[in-house]
């Protein structure tokens, strides 16, 4: 057991340059990852809910109830700034069809487990992030249907209670479950929870593989502007939520983890809805893809540059910022 902890901790350390060498590999030796199909996907996303789950406590959700405006606000953000960015983005790059889905439903889907990890090693406020991600996440069954119903009503058929359905089924009633399992048997979770890295990066690894391998040579046609997209959406949710959290005048660490919340985005989930919602668009699960190596990477390279970040009026007064930790 001890072997399997350490192997899923340095698998945690060094998610995303497994994410990016296996991505590489799909991408231009399609052959040697094509055995992962894409109706993996779904059930790779159940998994990693479920994880998701057997980490999640009622004490989670006790900031929504403590802190309400901050938790509002940030999932607010999350829910206007990614999809219209998105949306904006494939229309400044006039982005075919199938790209445009991908980049909006990715925008459309809550902010990304990860964002907790990432904002823990920025010294932002983790409570918050989680809080966050939380509601975010209750609320992507209604939210992402409609936000991109009303984005792409006019470009492609949409079945917005397919969409929602999918959700519940990969999203909610996994880590529905894994909450209940977590709750009764609270002493045995904790053992396995050690060992959830290595789950959750195996299942994103195989996703993006699937994913990838399926699509190289459109890759490889329109990579320049697929990844271009890909970057600015994630670098400018960054922007726009940090700059959200100055305006409203929150404090360093609060700000810190509303840019990382809203720029970083579940793209398992995109990935899989562009597979299930629009399965005649195959180039709509790209960009999901490039955004789950992508942002794993700016995570931590933004957590790092946070992370040396002080605020100055604490340091004015000779204070250490209180940070709220889970």
């Amino acid at each position: 057991m001890q072997k399997l902890e350490n192997l899923s901790t340095f698998v945690g350390k060094h998610m995303a340059i497994l994410v990016l060498a296996v991505a590489a590999l799909a991408l231009f030796i399609p052959t040697s990852t094509a055995w992962v199909k894409t109706s993996w996907i779904m059930p790779l996303l159940m998994i990693i809910m479920f994880g998701m789950g057997l980490t999640v406590t009622p004490k989670d959700f006790a900031i929504v109830f403590k802190r309400p405006k901050e938790v509002i606000i940030g999932c607010l953000a999350q829910f206007l700034v990614m999809p219209f960015l998105a949306f904006a983005l494939g229309k400044i790059f006039a982005l075919e069809t199938g790209l445009l889905v991908g980049v909006i439903l990715v925008g459309t889907c809550p902010g990304g487990t990860s964002s907790n990890v990432m904002t823990y090693l920025s010294k932002g406020d983790v409570a918050l992030s989680v809080g966050m991600t939380c509601v975010s996440t209750l609320l992507a069954p209604f939210l992402t249907p409609l936000i991109t119903y009303f984005l792409l009503r006019s470009t492609v058929d949409i079945n917005m209670l397919s969409m929602f359905l999918s959700i519940v089924k990969v999203v909610l009633i996994p880590i529905g479950l894994g909450m209940i399992i977590n709750h009764f048997f609270s002493e045995t979770t904790q053992k396995a929870v050690k060992i959830l890295p290595l789950v959750s990066v195996t299942a994103i690894v195989l996703i993006v593989a699937s994913v990838v391998s399926a699509n190289s040579q459109k890759i490889l046609t329109t990579g320049a502007i697929v990844f271009a997209v890909v970057i600015l959406h994630n670098c400018l949710g960054y922007a726009v939520g940090y700059a959200i959290g100055k305006t409203l005048n929150m404090d360093l660490p609060k700000r810190k983890a509303v840019a990382i919340e809203v720029g970083m985005q579940n793209s398992g989930l995109a990935t899989g809805l562009a597979g299930s919602a629009f399965p005649n668009l195959a180039m709509a699960t790209v960009p999901g893809a490039i955004f789950s190596v992508w942002h794993n990477i700016s995570g931590a390279i933004v957590a790092n540059i946070f992370a040396n970040m002080e605020d100055k009026k604490l340091k004015n007064n000779n204070l250490e910022p209180a940070v709220e930790t889970v």
